[in-house]
């Protein structure tokens, strides 16, 4: 019998870009192209979860200017379809909040489609409130929560 690997969470590198693409792929209707995820390679948000040598999720978070404060901003997660419901979105936006607290983040937001209740979950359960919905943000016509947190709290 084979026990699982532990699994590790490290800053995104560009070898992990073709799994990332992937998983994004594999966990939504309109993902992104591959081309945003390189944007993003010099973020300390972008973080991807392993088990053994294979990328098994990720998460992109950057920070942007807030009138003299960055504000903290979850750009996008996924768990590869067979690998979730084992806390690995979990453990990956935890570290990723705490990526954004060291960038001096007070506050992070991020956009959920209305009908994910499975992730508005995850994210009440780190303190995340819903402020707002913008109707039709997503290609699909589908309404998006902005949802936001404190961090330091």
């Amino acid at each position: 019998m084979t026990t699982a690997s532990p699994l590790r969470i490290e800053r995104a590198t560009r070898a992990d870009l073709l799994s990332v693409y992937r998983i994004e792929s594999a966990s939504f209707a309109e993902p992104w192209p591959y081309a945003a995820f390189e944007r993003f390679l010099s973020e300390p948000g972008f973080l991807v979860a392993r088990e053994g040598d294979a990328v098994v999720g990720y998460v992109v978070a950057d920070s942007v200017p807030n009138h003299g404060r960055p504000i903290g901003h979850v750009k996008d997660i996924a768990v590869h379809p067979e690998y979730r419901e084992r806390g690995i979105g979990r453990d990956l936006l935890a570290r990723a909040l705490g990526a954004l607290a060291a960038a001096g983040c007070a506050r992070v937001k991020l956009e959920v489609r209305v009908g994910n209740a499975a992730a508005r979950s995850l994210y009440r359960r780190f303190g995340f409130e819903p402020q707002r919905q913008v109707p039709g943000y997503y290609q699909d016509g589908e309404t998006a929560i902005v949802m936001v947190c404190a961090l330091g709290r």
